[in-house]
């Protein structure tokens, strides 16, 4: 049986590329550099936690009664991967662009003042 594949070197912890695939059935070698993908980068445990997340289809209060954890875990664990995977994890309260972008635009007409503004982009109503 085959070894899984390691995505991060296990001496310095950067990335690895792999330089060969083979075909076993027909003996192809073809050489190269090839990326592993962005799923090599997580840990053994945040891809057992990737894994049931999709299981669950996504459904956190399924993930917390397949891993016995709470509510709180599962968003923090979801979160990790999300960082792991390269992407940016937006806090549950935060605002989107659009509303950023409209608090600042109503700030510059003078329709709202600084303090409002600030209270805005932190997401409080």
């Amino acid at each position: 049986m085959a070894k899984a594949v390691i995505g991060r070197c296990p001496v310095c912890g950067e990335r690895l590329e792999v330089t060969c695939l083979h075909c076993p059935a027909c003996d192809t070698t073809i050489e190269g550099r090839f990326g592993l993908g962005r799923f090599y980068l997580l840990t053994e445990e945040q891809l057992a936690f990737a894994e049931t997340f999709i299981r669950c289809e996504g459904k956190i209060n399924k993930v917390e009664e397949e891993l016995s954890i709470s509510y709180p875990t599962v968003r923090s664990r979801l979160s990790e991967v999300i960082r792991a995977l390269g992407y940016e994890v937006r806090e549950e309260n935060a605002p989107s662009s659009e509303q950023r972008h409209l608090a600042l635009e109503q700030l510059a007409q003078g329709q709202i003042t600084l303090d409002e503004t600030l209270r805005l982009l932190r997401g409080k109503p």
